[in-house]
C-alpha cells in the first residue's frame, strides 16, 4: 500500500493511499479508522477522490466514530462478565 496524498484536517487524520488497483481514503480519529475504497477506473484521477472527501462525507463520519466508539465501550464494559 502506497501513501499517496495526505489532507490536512483539523480533527481528522486523512490519507489516499493507492493499492491493488483502488485508491483507499482512510480517516482516522484516535483508536478508531473508517477506510473508503474506490476503483481507480472509477474515477478520472486523485484530484476526483480528493473532491470526494467532503464536509458532508466528514460530517457523517464523525457520527459513525460516534458510534463505533459507543459500540467498544459498550463491548469493552463486558469483557470481566
Amino acid at each position: 500500500m502506497r501513501l499517496v496524498k495526505e489532507i490536512p484536517h483539523s480533527r481528522f487524520k486523512i490519507q489516499i493511499h493507492s493499492y491493488n488497483s483502488k485508491y483507499l481514503v482512510k480517516i482516522e480519529l484516535g483508536q478508531f479508522e473508517q477506510t473508503y475504497k474506490v476503483n481507480e477506473s472509477d474515477v478520472s484521477g486523485l484530484e476526483e477522490v480528493e473532491k470526494m472527501v467532503t464536509t458532508e462525507l466528514l460530517r457523517r463520519t464523525l457520527l459513525r466514530f460516534i458510534e463505533m466508539r459507543e459500540d467498544w465501550e459498550d463491548g469493552f464494559s463486558k469483557k470481566n462478565l
